[in-house]
């Protein structure tokens, strides 16, 4: 990295190679789309791949850029974005190679050895991604950056992520019918699911297939794990308004816009979970779901007008210029 921005010989170069072959999957993934008529628990067998290599794509890119703003412990740094690049490479092959060379499913699978092989690599890959994205996280409170808006956005965002990627571990355990045969001395074919209080494979939104008649953990995960992504936006986004608004000038005014947009998202990333948990629909939510999203709403607002207001300090703290 250099003075004058990032150049992409800088990035780090197994993330990036992942992220470029996500794009090539990604493209491979929208021709099976409109070619392979297959498919899985009620979906195309192709939009799980689609759906992934976005993504993942767009996650690894971004870590990669994460990881340029590493100047504390650059070579740890590396290592684990190439813990994570190869963890989660691994993940895709074996989803690609399980659902469309193999067609079964990759997830829950427990019908046969092979399936359940497949799928507790697949586990440890995730829960290794897991791990290494801890590690960014503390790797990032050690680092001291000219702009501590944009330090507290990464921090946020690497914490909100990694809380995001755990979300997912509430899959795997045994839904009421699994548990049944458990009960009756018989295994189950299928362990965990993405779905509560509805079968996975059930009426879903477009696109995404997340389900319309039930909870679907999956919302939760997604939206906990590009965070990584949103609040550093947020704080890049607030440096472009301060050229037009001056109060946005001040670093301590942003790094307070910042922490409450992340706090906010921290807010709904929970009650988006305790919907899924108690089976609820995200396209049907009720009073006190309503409810604690207002809340959070209002409470950010009011922390948003309280940061503007206050009056900035100028004598320690970096200064947004207009050029």
């Amino acid at each position: 990295m250099s003075d004058n921005g990032i150049s992409l010989r800088s990035l780090h170069r197994p993330l990036v190679v992942l992220t470029g072959a996500m794009a090539v999957l990604c493209l491979v993934s929208l021709l099976g789309l409109a070619i392979d008529d297959r498919t899985m628990v009620n979906a195309p067998i192709w939009l799980k791949p689609f759906k992934f290599t976005v993504a993942i794509g767009s996650y690894a890119i971004t870590l990669a850029l994460l990881l340029s703003q590493v100047r504390r412990a650059r070579r740890t740094g590396w290592w684990l974005g190439t813990v994570f690049a190869f963890a989660i490479g691994l993940d895709m092959a074996l989803l690609v190679f399980q659902m469309i060379f193999r067609d079964r499913q990759l997830h829950f699978n427990k019908e046969t050895a092979a399936d359940s092989a497949i799928n507790n690599v697949v586990a440890g890959g995730a829960y290794l991604a897991w791990l290494a994205i801890a590690a960014v996280a503390v790797l990032l409170l050690c680092q001291r950056m000219p702009d501590r808006a944009l330090s507290s956005a990464l921090r946020w965002g690497t914490g909100l992520s990694l809380a995001g990627m755990a979300a997912a571990m509430f899959m795997f355990s045994a839904t009421p019918e699994q548990a049944a045969v458990f009960r009756a001395g018989g295994q189950p074919t299928t362990f965990g699911a993405h779905t509560v209080g509805a079968p996975d494979g059930g009426p879903g939104l477009p696109l995404t297939g997340w389900s319309s008649v039930g909870g679907d953990l999956r919302i939760p995960h997604f939206v906990g794990i590009h965070a990584i992504q949103v609040v550093p936006l947020i704080a890049l986004g607030l440096v472009l308004l301060a050229r037009r608004h001056p109060a946005l000038r001040s670093d301590l005014v942003r790094r307070r816009l910042v922490r409450t947009a992340a706090l906010g998202y921290a807010g709904m990333f929970v009650i988006l979970t305790w919907q899924a948990l108690r089976g609820q629909s995200v396209a049907h939510p009720d009073f006190w779901t309503l409810l604690a999203a207002a809340g959070v709403l209002a409470a950010m607002a009011g922390a948003a007008a309280l940061s503007v207001r206050a009056r900035p300090v100028f004598r320690s703290e970096t200064v947004v210029g207009v050029g």
